[in-house]
C-alpha cells in the first residue's frame, strides 16, 4: 500500500537526492560557501522526508501482516489465537500509527518549488490608527509564537512602530524545515472586529492588517540587480522611545525603478546591515514578480501584495459581540480566538495547505 501516492512524490525526491549526492561529492563544492551550505540542508530536508515516509509504509505493511496472521479462524488448532489481547495490542499498535501520521502528513502538500524555504513575512497596519497598529502587533506575536511552537528560529529584520503604541509595519525572517510552505497561506488581509481599547466609549470598531510571505531565495535563485536600475535612499533618524530613546539607526529604501517595487528597513542596525536584509527582500520581492509575470498567475506563490479592503481578506477574527476566527478560502473556524492569537495555527494552515493541494 503506497500511503504517499502522487501528492509526495517519493521517486522525483529520490532522484533529486541522488543529484545533489553528486554535486556535494564534486572537490570544489565549497568554493561558495553559502551555496554549498543551502545545497547541504536541502539534502538533509529530502533524506529526512524520504526516510519518515518509507518507515511509515514499512511499519503499515508490517501492521497488515500482523493483523492478518491474528485473524479469528473458524476452527482455531489452538486455543487463544485472535484474543483480545493480541487485538488490543494492534490497536496500539494501529493508534500510535495513525498519531505519526497525523502529526506529518501536511508535508506531503508541501511539494511547490520554494515551499522547503525560510520564510519573510511582513506585516502591514492598514486605516485605523492606532486600533490597526495594535491589530499589526497583535499578528506579529501571533506569528512568532507560531514559529516558535513549530522550532522555527526567528530574526526580527524591520520594526517601524508608533511611539503611542503598535507598529505600522515590521517584518521578520523564519528559519526551519518548511517555514515559507508553512507560512505562505497566511498572506493576504486580516480583519479584526472588537470592542476599541482605544477610546472612551470603547466603540466596536474593525480593524485590518495585511500579511506578505516571501520565500527566502538561494544563491542560484535569486535575481540579479543591475545598479541603474535601483533607487537607494538612507536616512539616519532618532530611536523610537523608551530604552532607546537616544538610540540613532539608518533607514534604507531600494526601489527598483522599472517595476516600481520597494522596500524598506527600519531598525536599530548599520546602515549597510539594512541595505543588506533590503536587498534581501527585495530580490525575493522581484523574482516572485517574474514568475507570476512569466506564467500569468497571480497567486502562483500566494504573496501578492493587495491594498487593505474588505474583498481582499482572507480571514475575519471577530472578538464582539461573539468570538470567532474563521478562514474565508476554507470555511474552517473555531471559537478559541485565544489560542489562535497565541500561535495555534496548525488547524488552519493544514486546511488551506488540504485544498491547495488537490485543485
Amino acid at each position: 500500500m503506497k500511503i504517499y501516492g502522487g501528492i509526495f512524490e517519493l521517486a522525483q525526491k529520490k532522484q533529486k537526492i541522488l543529484e545533489l549526492e553528486d554535486l556535494v561529492s564534486e572537490p570544489d563544492f565549497w568554493a561558495d560557501n553559502r551555496k554549498a551550505q543551502e545545497t547541504s540542508k536541502r539534502l538533509a530536508h529530502l533524506k529526512n522526508q524520504v526516510e519518515f515516509w518509507e518507515k511509515l509504509e514499512k511499519d503499515i505493511k508490517e501492521l497488515q501482516e500482523l493483523a492478518e496472521s491474528n485473524s479469528p479462524l473458524p476452527n482455531p488448532p489452538h486455543p487463544g489465537e485472535g484474543t483480545p489481547d493480541s487485538e488490543h495490542e494492534l490497536e496500539e499498535i494501529y493508534e500510535e500509527l495513525k498519531k505519526r501520521y497525523e502529526e506529518t502528513h501536511i508535508s506531503t502538500f508541501l511539494s511547490e518549488k520554494y515551499d522547503d524555504h525560510d520564510a519573510i513575512v511582513s506585516i502591514h497596519s492598514g486605516a485605523g490608527g492606532l486600533d490597526a497598529q495594535d491589530w499589526a502587533e497583535i499578528l506579529l506575536r501571533m506569528y512568532l509564537r507560531f514559529c516558535e511552537r513549530k522550532g522555527f528560529k526567528t530574526a526580527l529584520l524591520d520594526n517601524n512602530r508608533n511611539p503611542e503604541g503598535g507598529i505600522k509595519s515590521a517584518t521578520f525572517e523564519a528559519k526551519g524545515s518548511f517555514a515559507y510552505g508553512y507560512l505562505k497561506g497566511e498572506a493576504g488581509v486580516h480583519r479584526l472586529i472588537r470592542l476599541s481599547p482605544f477610546n472612551p466609549a470603547h466603540t466596536r470598531e474593525t480593524s485590518f492588517a495585511l500579511i506578505e510571505v516571501l520565500p527566502v531565495l538561494e544563491a542560484q535563485e535569486e535575481v540579479k540587480l543591475d545598479p541603474k536600475d535601483l533607487k537607494i535612499e538612507a536616512k539616519t533618524a532618532s530611536g523610537h522611545g523608551g530604552q532607546s530613546v537616544n538610540t540613532t539607526y539608518s533607514a534604507i529604501r531600494i526601489t527598483h525603478i522599472p517595476t516600481g517595487l520597494a522596500v524598506s528597513i527600519q531598525n536599530e542596525r548599520s546602515q549597510t546591515q539594512n541595505k543588506e536584509q533590503a536587498f534581501k527582500i527585495l530580490t525575493a520581492k522581484l523574482k516572485k514578480w517574474e514568475e507570476e509575470k512569466q506564467l500569468e498567475q497571480k497567486l502562483e506563490l500566494r504573496g501578492e501584495f493587495k491594498s487593505p479592503e474588505w474583498s481582499n481578506q482572507i480571514r475575519s477574527y471577530t472578538m464582539h459581540p461573539y468570538k470567532l476566527v474563521k478562514d474565508h478560502r476554507t470555511n474552517f473556524e473555531t471559537s478559541d480566538i485565544d489560542a489562535i492569537l497565541n500561535g495555534e495555527l496548525d488547524e488552519f494552515i493544514e486546511k488551506y495547505l488540504e485544498k491547495s493541494g488537490k485543485r
